[in-house]
Formats: structure tokens, C-alpha cells, sequence
């Protein structure tokens, strides 16, 4: 997909307007709006997350991934949907094949677009950090977040609802931005993350930290070495319930 009508400091501009403070209601309206272009703008990004995260969850994954039930939380549009089972021979998943995607999203715009490409099987509606997930606990082989946990975005209280909804010997992938103005942001996600695992709720299995994680969207943190901010993926395994 090319975007032929819009400059990197347009797009700029439009990301800029999704962070900043305002009310949930106002929030939800510029997602819906922004539905029908966002994948033509952040295709200006260079935006990487999502085939970054879709590779790192296949490969801890090994067999039988046709069979996973797989939660993406803040779907969007689906692109990590699209990244994990239309794009395998670029990513390496032809083995793994994932198939079965349950997706939610808190904006009804954003999910039309996302139901258009019939990777779902089912699709809700649910505004993050306000309301709890709309599934059972121990549910999913597998839960995904992209692009959402960041400052002006999902509170990182979130992570306990991922972890809810995940089966005991599940895994939860989750992202965010290491850029400067995120960087508050990231370290209080990786307290409570490193909390629960000190809990033993959950244990780590990999972080990947990616330089050239998508185009800056403020001119402020393009450095003179690139015009990309940093990301990082993370990766944990729910632990198994004890015997009793």
C-alpha cells in the first residue's frame, strides 16, 4: 500500500493528535474517523510493530499454532491478524499457521475495517482500562497487544486483564515505544511486569528491543543518526496453576 497524497509531517501531525490529552469520547471519535486512512498513514511510518511482534510470536511457538486461540487486544484494522496468517512466507510462519483470531478494539470504525478481511472470528467492542476484557478467564493460548500500551493510550493497569484471559501455559506479547517521550511510560509497564513475575503470575521469555521501530512522529526526537524512534517487544509465559 502507497500513499500518493499525504507528506510524513501531515501523517506526523494526525499520530501527534491521537496522544494527546483529551476525553475518552474524543478519543474514540478521532479512531473512528482515522479508521478509513490509518493504514495509509502509518504506512508513511514505516510502522514495523506489527510484523515485528507477529514474527516474535511465532517463534516461540513451534507446533500445532493452527489450533491456538489467539487474543488480539486493541486490534485496530488487524494488521497483526493480516501480518500472522496472510503474510507467512515473508514472516517464516508457513509451519505455524495461525488461524483462529479473537480481536477487540474500542473503536467501532476500527473494527469495521478489521471484520472487511475475515481473519476473525469474532470482533467486540471494549474500551481499554475501563472496562474488563469481555472474555472467561484462562481462555486464550495466546494474547497479543500492539501499538496500544503507550503514554496517552492504555493505562498499564491493562496487563492484568492480559494475563486474565490468558490459558496457564499461555503466552501474552506485548509492546511499546522506547522513544523519550515514552520512556515514563515503559518503565512503569516493566514495574508491574517485572511485579507479576515476581508474583509468580508469569514468567519472561524474551525482549527484543528494535532500533528502527517506526518514523518519529515529533521532530524533536529525530536524532542526526536517524529519523526513527526505538520499540521493544516483550514476551511472557502465564505460569501453570500448582498441583494441589
Amino acid at each position: 500500500m502507497e500513499s500518493k497524497t499525504k507528506s510524513l509531517q501531515q501523517v506526523r501531525n494526525k499520530v501527534a493528535s491521537a496522544h494527546k490529552d483529551c476525553s475518552p469520547a474524543e478519543k474514540l471519535q478521532f479512531y473512528n474517523q482515522w479508521a478509513p486512512q490509518y493504514e495509509e498513514d502509518v504506512f508513511v511510518l514505516n510502522y514495523k510493530a506489527p510484523h515485528l511482534a507477529a514474527a516474535a510470536l511465532a517463534s516461540v511457538y513451534t507446533v500445532n499454532c493452527d489450533s491456538k486461540l489467539v487474543l488480539d487486544v486493541a486490534c485496530g484494522t488487524g494488521l497483526v491478524a493480516e501480518e500472522c496468517s496472510t503474510r507467512q512466507e515473508e514472516l517464516k510462519l508457513q509451519r505455524f499457521g495461525f488461524t483462529l483470531f479473537h480481536g477487540l478494539d474500542g473503536s467501532a470504525g476500527m473494527l469495521e475495517v478489521a471484520k472487511k478481511k475475515q481473519l476473525y472470528q469474532e470482533l467486540k467492542l471494549c474500551m481499554l482500562g475501563q472496562d474488563s476484557l469481555p472474555f472467561d478467564s484462562d481462555e486464550y493460548d495466546a494474547v497479543i497487544i500492539v501499538g496500544a500500551l503507550s503514554d496517552g493510550q492504555v493505562p498499564v493497569s491493562v496487563v492484568l486483564e492480559l494475563l486474565r484471559v490468558t490459558k496457564p501455559g499461555g503466552l501474552v506479547c506485548l509492546t511499546t515505544r522506547s522513544n523519550v517521550s515514552n520512556l515514563m511510560y515503559k518503565a512503569n509497564l516493566e514495574e508491574v511486569m517485572s511485579d507479576m513475575e515476581s508474583k509468580g503470575h508469569w514468567e519472561q521469555i524474551s525482549v527484543q528491543e528494535v532500533e528502527q521501530w517506526e518514523k518519529a512522529v515529533s521532530e524533536k526526537e529525530v536524532s542526526s543518526k536517524s529519523d526513527y524512534i526505538p520499540g521493544v517487544i516483550y514476551i511472557y509465559r502465564k505460569k501453570l496453576r500448582p498441583l494441589i
